[in-house]
């Protein structure tokens, strides 16, 4: 390129398309910080028409992708309480006391997932609802009942309860596995468990 050529490219005054996305790039700056930085392209562009600004919507995903604006994508639920059909569960035993007189004589458990840089790991409590202190717990990449019997077993090795002691939890099919059955019941764990489908069931522990 001659030396010439190359100042009058820089002397040049901005295309009208160039001041047009200058534009649009602080509109859409200012309607993704009213957002709180939640609006992603789709939205950002619905405001902007609302708002009487007509452009187009890969338009507004090029000027947000340059500028690395982006919204908040929603989080994938995962289900963590999977019944199994025809399986009678236990009965529920606690009828929402989470109030025991006495240290391991009630304990709760419940499933979780937690994310992270390897991928989703779940994790299997067990609460001593007296102390409120968690006993007994286990972490692994899956669901299968191995997790919660892992839990309950670091918990009875740990506490060494009574028997008479009361397992409660929901019905998802780890807990009504007849290996987490056979578990408790050399213990000498009652298992109970709550209706389906009811957070207070097992809300001291969720």
């Amino acid at each position: 390129m001659a030396r010439s050529g190359f100042y009058a490219w820089e002397r040049r005054a901005p295309s009208a398309r160039a001041l047009a996305d200058a534009y649009l790039v602080e509109q859409i700056k200012r309607i993704w910080k009213d957002s709180r930085k939640t609006y992603g392209a789709r939205r950002c562009h619905a405001k902007l028409r609302l708002e009487g600004i007509r452009v187009g919507r890969k338009r507004v995903e090029r000027l947000m992708r340059a500028e690395g604006i982006s919204g908040l994508a929603p989080r994938k639920q995962r289900r963590t309480t999977i019944r199994v059909e025809g399986v009678r569960p236990a009965p529920d035993l606690v009828d929402r006391d989470f109030c025991p007189t006495a240290a391991d004589r009630l304990w709760c458990a419940d499933i979780t997932y937690l994310g992270t840089w390897e991928g989703t790991v779940y994790l299997a409590a067990v609460m001593d609802c007296f102390s409120r202190r968690i006993v007994g717990w286990s972490m692994a990449d899956h669901m299968r009942a191995e997790l919660v019997v892992s839990a309950l077993e670091m918990a009875v090795a740990r506490r060494r309860p009574a028997p008479g002691l009361v397992h409660h939890s929901d019905q998802g099919s780890q807990y009504v596995s007849l290996v987490f059955g056979h578990t408790a019941g050399e213990a000498g764990i009652d298992v109970s468990m709550g209706s389906v489908g009811d957070c207070y069931d097992k809300a001291l522990v969720s």
